[in-house]
């Protein structure tokens, strides 16, 4: 740069390069976004459990030419909050009942608001040690309410998908390349994962699960002895706390035994349910998480957090470090208590997802969160009493978990009732398919959702299907 070019540059008036507000602006935006935040939450039970607008629509409410010149922030708020943020599911209203909802309380969005305020950051202990040590004490104080092994490490990752591969990467790192064995009801994201590491298919065995749908541990007893007797090692099998389909727990205690016996590595997926350990019925179908090599569980799926956040612990002290750090010294990082995050993981640059979790716990305890949380298993259980009692309908898997499959008692088409009462805005729910059949589907953890809000969903659905059904009838004549 010239003497006259950098003359130019020092010259040149602040306000161009100035990236800050008038204190009193940020005040009164921070005002709008707690306005529009608490809007939202206030009347999200009149408004429709998910919208949803077509791209041509929205690209003509938010894009048009790339802004040059600065624009009015709070008119763009108002804008996010009306269009782009309000076209979307809404996991946190009381009647959506499709995948997984997902409803944050208001101390997770408010520690969300502060980290995030705060530019807060959980890579090193040099860089961000507050952030860090909330992390570190968090995942301490779930674990031994959960009752894993206490010796269990861990960290937090963006979801179940990067939770469970970081698992099964550290896996095979300590156990060596082998088999892996799941069941047909393990989460697609772990089967995708899997191949992404580049663990060839051959490696891969599917186990059918039984009536339950739960993994069938005599098939899974006899696969490994083909693979031993074939020259195979098997060396990890995969069990799932609550799957998403019908919230079924495998049975963890047989599996554990079998992994201990094989010297294979035993991972437990809980993203859905593993929460709900944290309550006594929960824990009582979930005996031998204590006995898992790994443990996963989303807090933004059923600890009330916004996303993204989830939750990995791994039972052999020092494995994670041994395989994700960038130097060799693995060991240093955990023997004077302090903790470089970014070495147990593939993430470098992290965010600090602990500190809505740390502050929902502080904030309501854990006997609330757990009896928030009973309060969506006790709700499914109601929901599988309205179905029995109601002619048209049948279950096809009892309530586990918060979440309830059935069916209509005449074919039907059951994506069309189910899509035209979730397009009706009242709420919104979806279908699944268990061994080639396709069923409806309830999944209730939203401790906002009544008594009400169950009934009269399913009595919707009972009105649509007599809707189609003359109809169809009016057709034919």
């Amino acid at each position: 740069m010239s003497e006259d070019e950098y003359d130019a540059f020092q010259s040149q008036d602040p306000s161009s390069y100035d990236l800050t507000l008038d204190p009193e602006q940020i005040r009164a935006l921070g005002h709008q976004i707690v306005d529009l935040t608490i809007n939202h939450l206030m009347t999200l039970r009149d408004r429709p459990a998910i919208s949803v607008a077509t791209n041509e629509q929205l690209h003509a409410q938010l894009g048009g030419p790339a802004p040059e010149e600065p624009g009015n922030i709070s008119s763009d708020l108002n804008l996010l909050a009306n269009v782009a943020l309000e076209n979307q599911q809404h996991g946190d209203h009381p009647r959506y009942f499709a995948r997984v909802p997902s409803p944050s309380s208001f101390a997770a969005i408010a520690g969300d608001w502060l980290a995030t305020g705060m530019d807060s950051v959980a890579s090193s202990w040099g860089g961000g040690s507050g952030p860090s040590a909330i992390e570190l004490i968090t995942l301490e104080w779930l674990r031994d309410r959960i009752g894993l092994n206490p010796q269990c490490e861990g960290i937090m990752l963006s979801g179940g998908s990067m939770a469970s591969i970081t698992a099964l990467i550290t896996a095979r790192n300590i156990k060596g390349e082998g088999c892996i064995y799941l069941s047909d009801q393990t989460h697609s994201s772990i089967t995708r994962g899997i191949k992404a590491i580049g663990i060839p298919d051959a490696l891969v065995r599917v186990i059918p699960t039984d009536k339950d749908l739960r993994i069938d541990v005599a098939q899974l007893r006899e696969q490994i002895a083909v693979d031993r007797n074939s020259g195979f090692v098997p060396t990890v099998v995969i069990a799932t706390a609550g799957t998403t389909n019908t919230g079924a727990v495998d049975d963890l205690e047989i599996i554990a035994e079998i992994s201990e016996t094989e010297n294979m590595w035993f991972h437990v997926d809980g993203a859905y349910g593993g929460p709900a350990a944290l309550t006594a019925r929960g824990k009582a179908v979930m005996p031998g998480l204590a006995r898992a090599n790994s443990f996963v569980l989303d807090p933004h799926k059923w600890l009330f957090s916004p996303y993204d956040i989830a939750c990995l612990w791994i039972s052999d002290p020092g494995a994670l470090e041994e395989t994700f750090a960038m130097y060799p010294e693995y060991l240093k990082d955990v023997s004077d208590g302090t903790v470089n995050f970014h070495n147990r993981s593939l993430e470098l640059s992290r965010r600090s997802r602990a500190i809505k979790l740390w502050l929902t716990i502080r904030t309501y305890g854990f006997n609330k969160i757990g009896a928030a949380i009973d309060r969506g298993i006790v709700l499914a259980e109601y929901a599988e009493t309205v179905i029995q009692s109601t002619p048209e309908l049948e279950v096809v898997t009892p309530a586990q978990l918060g979440i309830v499959t059935f069916t209509f008692n005449e074919p039907c088409d059951l994506a069309a009732i189910a899509r035209e009462l979730t397009e009706s805005g009242f709420a919104a729910l979806t279908t699944t398919s268990l061994k080639g059949q396709e069923v409806l589907r309830l999944c209730i953890i939203n401790p906002a959702t009544t008594e009400l809000d169950v009934s009269e969903t399913l009595k919707r659905l009972v009105q649509i299907y007599h809707l189609r059904a003359d109809k169809s009838v009016e057709s034919v004549v």
